[in-house]
């Protein structure tokens, strides 16, 4: 019992954030009234949510295309379907795996299953987070201009402790891994290209969501305010940052965007709903990951 504890510590640790983070949201709830939610979510009208999951789609794909520059500037011949059906299945993955690196882990199985080599997949897949993270990191002075006037509780509200580790991370692992794409600046470039618009989508789909909702934040405070919210949800916390992502936004948006709670908590549960429905039709390529694998382990030597 205990050697299993040790093992699976960081699960463990990871489950019980979500827990108190779900803990906390519940009791959010239950400070606000049911009704003042409901009408608030009412409030955001049908077409703006559907404008808000095809502007989400949109951002998903140029996810797609920024791995998909990287693998095959680095030598790998695979289509743009392929690399949609990994990344895809990944995002899937991402929503209902225990582990913050589920998708991940799943594309680079998957990759490796369809004779990806191994050491560029990998890199590959590493380079992909860390350019995403670099993307955030442009936006997120916007964030940190709007949240120093609520002073040192606000900046303790964020762990801003854990967003320089972060950095620091991030600053230590570059070199190494862009090693290989220096060499190609093409490339890199367009994967930076597709992250810009990634993140832009990402900003209009909750730019959105709130004008839906008869409300008005600036879309660039919303830029800020998401490249907060990321940065606190990678601090391995919480499994896939359930909880920690809705209470980071909720909070957000209320202390700076001027929403109230009800409407910010509103606006955090449909962002994560975005998140989940644009990356359903993972579940429907994961059969045809599944058979390419089961093909290609079948094939003679």
């Amino acid at each position: 019992m205990i050697k299993w504890l040790h093992e699976n510590r960081q699960t463990i640790a990871k489950s019980a954030g979500s827990l108190l983070a779900v803990t906390l949201l519940v009791v959010l709830l239950k400070e606000e009234s049911g009704e003042e939610i409901t009408a608030a979510l009412k409030r955001v009208s049908i077409w703006y949510f559907l404008a808000g999951i095809f502007v989400m789609f949109i951002s998903r794909l140029l996810v797609v295309n920024r791995w998909h520059v990287l693998l095959h500037s680095a030598g790998v011949e695979v289509s743009f379907w392929r690399t949609a059906m990994l990344t895809f299945t990944g995002l899937f993955s991402s929503n209902f795996l225990p582990t913050t690196i589920g998708g991940d882990a799943v594309r680079l199985a998957g990759g490796m299953q369809l004779g990806f080599d191994r050491a560029i997949c990998l890199a590959s897949l590493v380079a992909d987070r860390l350019i995403g993270m670099a993307g955030m990191i442009i936006t997120l002075p916007l964030g940190l201009i709007a949240i120093f006037p609520l002073g040192s509780g606000g900046l303790q509200s964020i762990s801003f402790a854990g967003l320089f580790q972060k950095g620091i991370e991030f600053v230590k692992r570059t070199y190494d891994v862009f090693v290989i794409w220096f060499k190609r600046p093409l490339a890199l470039f367009v994967s930076f290209l597709s992250t810009f618009g990634n993140m832009l989508f990402i900003f209009l789909a909750i730019f959105l969501l709130i004008i839906g909702m008869g409300c008005h934040v600036s879309y660039w405070l919303i830029a800020g305010l998401w490249s907060l919210t990321y940065f606190v949800t990678l601090i391995p916390i919480s499994v896939n940052g359930f909880g920690v992502q809705e209470l980071s936004l909720t909070f957000l948006l209320s202390e700076i965007g001027g929403l109230d709670h009800s409407e910010s908590l509103a606006i955090a549960v449909l962002v994560r709903a975005l998140f989940i429905i644009t990356s359903l039709p993972g579940a429907f390529f994961l059969p045809s990951i599944l058979a390419a694998m089961n093909n290609k382990t079948s094939m003679p030597n």
